[in-house]
């Protein structure tokens, strides 16, 4: 058994105990240094590309036309539960992970009562903000700011997550749904790629996206993880759905407060 000298103390530690502390380190220096990967991606060629992917241009391939139209569709079934809810007027929202605003450009539409939506990149979250101007939104209602999600604070009606987990191992991940459901006070709504046997075959879901396409590291998540991480915050699971399209997998889950 490794034994530590703290000062006239030894503390005595299991050889499992000592490998945990390291992985758990080691893990944290990854998380870290992949949250700057993912920065400087989506303020440089990043930002250009899925600002073109989220939009209506014509300058894009096949994949990802088809990973437009599946993020879509993910984007459309949130508004639809929101919209079925009733809940909008007085609602406050956060949207984390805001991306260039293809969730809280309708929200804002719609008339709930204020979101606050950021994004990890500076320039996707200027975008946001230049299209929701651009379409005569309601700036009084939207704050759009440069945030990673461990920074996020404050206390909303509803906090939406949508497809930026792919950037988050299974425990990072985990962790951070306790810090959105932290954030929440009745429902919150997240999207991830979904751990399958085919995914797991082809090492992850970066490398369904070839060429020009593939982009920084991308993670599978196992659903049953993400839900006992909610769970354990006080939250239960109301609905969930399988959003798909060619080279676009999204699990969508609601939670509830109870």
């Amino acid at each position: 058994m490794p034994v530590i000298c703290t000062g006239p103390t030894l503390l005595r530690i299991s050889r499992s105990q000592l490998l945990t502390h390291m992985d758990s380190d080691q893990l944290l220096e990854q998380t870290k240094a992949e949250k700057q990967e993912v920065k400087g991606y989506f303020e440089t060629t990043g930002f250009d590309r899925w600002n073109r992917i989220y939009s209506e241009s014509d300058n894009v391939n096949k994949v990802q036309r088809n990973i437009r139209i599946g993020h879509q569709k993910t984007v459309d079934e949130v508004l639809a539960w929101i919209k079925e809810s009733g809940e909008l007027n007085n609602a406050s929202f956060c949207d984390a992970g805001c991306g260039v605003g293809s969730l809280s450009l309708p929200l804002a539409a719609m008339g709930v009562g204020s979101i606050q939506a950021s994004d990890i990149s500076e320039a996707m979250a200027q975008e946001a903000e230049r299209r929701a101007r651009e379409a005569g939104l309601d700036m009084g209602k939207l704050n759009f700011f440069a945030s990673d999600l461990e920074s996020l604070s404050g206390s909303f009606h509803t906090v939406c997550c949508l497809d930026v987990f792919i950037h988050y191992p299974q425990q990072p991940a985990e962790d951070m749904v306790r810090h959105l459901c932290g954030l929440t006070e009745q429902r919150l709504i997240v999207s991830f790629a979904p751990y399958t046997p085919l995914l797991a075959l082809l090492k992850g879901i970066g490398q369904l996206f070839p060429g020009p396409s593939k982009t920084t590291r991308a993670y599978t998540l196992r659903e049953d993880g993400i839900v006992k991480a909610a769970e354990a915050c006080g939250f239960k699971l109301v609905r969930r759905s399988l959003n798909k399209a060619p080279f676009y997998f999204s699990r969508l889950i609601e939670f509830s407060k109870q």
